[in-house]
């Protein structure tokens, strides 16, 4: 879907992980992630989201949920990490980041609350009043006040499979009424996924039915005096689509595609995020016309549609790649041709690294053509392997 976008923007991270690969530095089924080109494409967003008064928090999980990452996005001066379930958010706990969005598609569960809670993360989201009860008493516990963030839902609302969840509407009234008889959380804010998508044939990231649900229920509790609160407005965050954010009322968002330049919108249009990472595996054999390459780090949603191979990086040819069945473990991608074993295999399709068995390496120096392989870690943000320097 995006390496022929990573041939025209970060020719530099094509040559690096071919030479890494090359040289027996990474092992197949391992994505490169370019600092730099990551760091630069939030810089960028948060030039325009500052102005606007618009609140970012990190999304890693897409990139292995990473700690390096996640510690130069904050030095940034992002607000915190959206951590979309209770594993990432101990990974981040344990890396001493700051906890921006917790629970945003995964609740918080029992036994992970109070360590969660004692973090003081910026909003907690919740879908049932049962979990806000056990929020409510693990702040009592520790004698503090909690934000939570309703997840927002109507008969009009649309959710991916294993994403289901979310007060409705006109069930907010009544449900306000019992969180102002608690004495240990706060409403802090309102969240909604997807609230905006990319519209391929309008070619722009426009709101969904979504957000209408969400910009119902904030009518509603600012008739009720909450006026202050956290508008999160996810999905396709990114330099086009922040003033958009802005524009419905919203005043939070959660690049997390964005920040590598991989979102549906950066199919189609040039001049904002570049492309921060390539996926890199080996031709394992042929068979017949086509030629396997080591899988790993299938994604069903990636929309896998090319690969470079080739001996040197000077000399890769493109060529038609193609996943695994959905009901298929990805043991190898299939790839138009034959091809000779050991040639290196790079492709770039929309990622989830977190859902996969691969590994994940850091590339720093890219930028100032010093190029360093700073570590290997696994898809959970555990380091493996301290790099070194590897000039290519």
């Amino acid at each position: 879907m995006f390496i022929e976008k990573v041939q025209e923007n970060n020719r530099a991270l094509i040559e690096f992980a071919f030479h890494l690969h090359q040289k027996g530095l990474i092992l197949p089924d391992t994505y490169v992630l370019d600092y730099d080109t990551i760091m630069e494409n939030g810089r960028k967003m948060k030039e325009i989201a500052d102005p606007l008064g618009v609140k970012l928090f990190f999304m890693l999980k897409q990139l292995g949920r990473n700690p390096e990452i996640a510690k130069g996005l904050q030095e940034l001066g992002f607000d915190g990490v959206v951590a979309v379930d209770f594993k990432e958010t101990l990974v981040m706990l344990k890396n001493h980041i700051k906890l921006g969005n917790v629970g945003h598609l995964v609740q918080i569960p029992k036994a992970c609350i109070k360590e969660v809670v004692a973090a003081r993360p910026t909003v907690m989201t919740v879908y049932s009043y049962e979990k806000i009860l056990e929020i409510n008493q693990a702040a009592q516990e520790l004698d503090m006040i909690q934000p939570i963030m309703l997840r927002i839902s109507d008969s009009d609302s649309e959710f991916y499979s294993g994403q289901v969840g979310g007060f409705m509407v006109d069930e907010l009234e009544a449900l306000v009424d019992r969180i102002e008889m608690l004495k240990h959380v706060r409403i802090g804010g309102l969240t909604i996924f997807p609230a905006l998508l990319y519209d391929e044939s309008k070619n722009e990231i426009a709101p969904t039915a979504n957000y209408h649900a969400l910009k119902r229920g904030r009518l509603l509790l600012e008739k009720r005096g909450y006026h202050d609160l956290l508008i999160n407005l996810p999905s396709a965050t990114c330099m086009a689509s922040i003033p958009l954010i802005h524009e419905l009322g919203g005043n939070n968002g959660e690049p997390g595609h964005g920040l590598t330049g991989t979102t549906p919108f950066h199919k189609n249009n040039d001049g904002y995020e570049r492309t921060g990472y390539v996926y890199v595996s080996e031709i394992s054999h042929n068979y017949l016309d086509k030629a396997y390459c080591y899988g790993g780090g299938h994604y069903r949603r990636g929309h896998l549609k090319y690969a470079l191979v080739g001996h040197s990086a000077d000399d890769l040819k493109l060529t038609k790649a193609y996943a695994v069945h959905d009901d298929s473990i990805d043991y190898h991608f299939e790839l138009d041709g034959r091809f000779d074993v050991g040639d290196t295999v790079l492709m770039c399709f929309r990622a989830q690294m977190f859902t996969t068995r691969s590994h994940i390496a850091v590339v720093k120096g890219l930028k100032d053509h010093r190029p360093e392989l700073f570590g290997i870690y696994d898809a959970y943000g555990h380091m493996l392997k301290k790099g070194e320097t590897n000039e290519g």
